[in-house]
């Protein structure tokens, strides 16, 4: 089984095949699915499709480009919404000084929300950063410093620096097909390093496609491809692969059911 941690099944890109995306994942063994919100006050339409297919879940959470129009959501109201079954993490949210999307002001101030929730449900952040290791890393240890929580560094390409400190703090890392890119060596090189039970992967779907795909779409199922990266990378089997990132993802989404999760295979 492999699990794509990260996608966004709600965007405009999946509305016509939604069904058939699934069902592909379905078959090229991928066990669970995890559609991330990007805007609160767009859960509804996220929870329509995590309780149409029995392995997708969801989040709920405002993505930092959204941070303005969704500024002054509390921890208290992102708190509630959690209480949905198939709500199984907050974000993503954090910081992205790549595009001028969100005002710094509002990105930390989302930020600091969602971590706050994180830390009074005991669910897991995901966490965007984007060109912002220093503020990140900031925020995560005067956050830390008030109470645990736990958290992924989604789609990572930060720096060694900021990944070391995550993984300090007990956070994990994700990694998607920009891992397979050929000018991503600086980031095999860091994926390798890291500690086999804090890694895992995604596809932020319909982003990001594996350098197999490049230039299309990209869907759940080609999460394959990013962990057979990451396997040759860690010089492990690719079974070993899905097993590590697999337990590394139901111990982090505690609240996913782990139940026959040996059951489904990835096909040879």
């Amino acid at each position: 089984m492999l699990i794509d941690s990260h996608c966004h099944l709600d965007f405009p890109d999946f509305a016509d095949d939604l069904d058939a995306i699934v069902a592909r994942a379905e078959a090229a063994g991928i066990g669970r699915i995890v559609t991330i919100s990007t805007r609160v006050r767009r859960l509804p339409e996220l929870l329509d499709i995590a309780t149409r297919f029995p392995n997708v879940y969801c989040s709920v959470g405002t993505h930092p480009h959204h941070a303005d129009e969704e500024d002054g959501i509390s921890a208290e109201e992102l708190i509630e919404l959690t209480k949905h079954p198939k709500v199984v993490a907050l974000g993503e949210a954090g910081l992205d000084n790549f595009y001028e999307d969100g005002s710094p002001q509002a990105q930390e101030r989302g930020f600091r929300a969602h971590i706050a929730a994180a830390r009074a449900t005991g669910l897991p952040l995901v966490i965007h950063t984007r060109e912002a290791d220093e503020g990140c890393g900031r925020i995560l240890e005067e956050e830390m410093a008030k109470g645990s929580f736990r958290a992924v560094l989604h789609c990572y390409t930060g720096g060694r620096e900021l990944a070391m400190k995550a993984i300090a703090m007990g956070l994990s890392i994700s990694f998607t097909g920009i891992l397979t890119f050929k000018k991503s060596q600086a980031l095999r090189d860091l994926a390798a390093e890291l500690p086999a039970d804090r890694i895992m992967v995604e596809t932020d779907a319909p982003y990001l496609a594996p350098g197999k795909f490049r230039g299309k779409r990209n869907e759940p199922c080609y999460v394959v491809e990013t962990a057979k990266v990451l396997a040759e990378t860690r010089g492990v089997s690719l079974d070993e692969i899905s097993r590590q990132t697999s337990e590394n993802f139901f111990r982090l989404f505690s609240k996913v059911p782990a139940a026959g999760a040996s059951s489904t295979e990835i096909p040879a």
